[in-house]
């Protein structure tokens, strides 16, 4: 079966203001994810890509901008089902005003049984994307064979829960897995098992690096809705 690049989108301006922008319209990238959206046709230079497939938001299309104008012959397709969670009545809302809402509580220790009032639960989110991953997998192995690669761009929770199924991890332990903005994740699919090859690859360590905001250890830090903003 063939294999997944998952690139998350570039750091939006939702990500630097502290927005649960789900599924807003408007929400680009700012100056440093374009910068990172530039850097990503070098980063994957050499790997033979299939196709691109995106999430219809426009900070996921403009992460693959530049990826398609290198390659002019790649194809590219919009799948809602790689969309951001439906985040409901909470979308355009400060994370700092949801912090004490009772819900986010139960999204970052028991997120399974999670639904945003207005919006879609978490394990629909997940179902919906390794739907649109086992569909896409059978649709690239029947037009390129087995050892083909296509690319997803989508956003930091769908990942994050394709990475959970990949390894066999509830949904309950996703809030684990960190992926940082375009960042690279890998996932090689076989007929008996996925095996993960790439998690969250930026190609540097600055994110490794202590900074002076820093406030509880890792340990002791929620993960952020929406995949966070990473290091900035």
């Amino acid at each position: 079966m063939p294999t997944l690049i998952l690139v998350r989108h570039g750091r939006s301006t939702a990500n630097t203001s502290g927005v649960l922008a789900g599924r807003m319209p408007g929400v680009a990238l700012d100056e440093r994810g374009t910068a990172q959206a530039a850097a990503l046709p070098a980063r994957l230079a050499g790997v033979p890509l299939t196709a691109a497939v995106s999430s219809p938001l426009q900070r996921c299309r403009e992460t693959l901008r530049p990826l398609l104008a290198a390659r002019p012959g790649l194809p590219l397709y919009a799948e809602d089902r790689i969309s951001e969670c439906d985040y409901g009545d909470w979308s355009g809302r400060k994370l700092a005003e949801l912090a004490d809402q009772p819900l986010m509580e139960v999204v970052q220790r028991h997120p399974s049984a999670a639904a945003f009032p207005g919006g879609e639960s978490m394990r629909a989110m997940q179902a919906r994307a390794v739907d649109a991953v086992r569909d896409w997998n059978a649709r690239t192995e029947e037009a390129h064979g087995a050892e083909a690669a296509y690319l997803m761009c989508s956003h930091g929770d769908i990942i994050k829960s394709l990475v959970a199924d990949a390894l066999g991890m509830h949904l309950d332990l996703f809030q684990r897995i960190s992926v940082e903005p375009c960042s690279v994740t890998v996932i090689r699919y076989t007929r008996l098992r996925p095996y993960l090859v790439r998690l969250g690859d930026t190609g540097d360590f600055g994110g490794l690096v202590p900074r002076e905001d820093a406030g509880p250890a890792d340990g002791e830090r929620d993960a952020a809705v929406g995949g966070g903003a990473g290091a900035p």
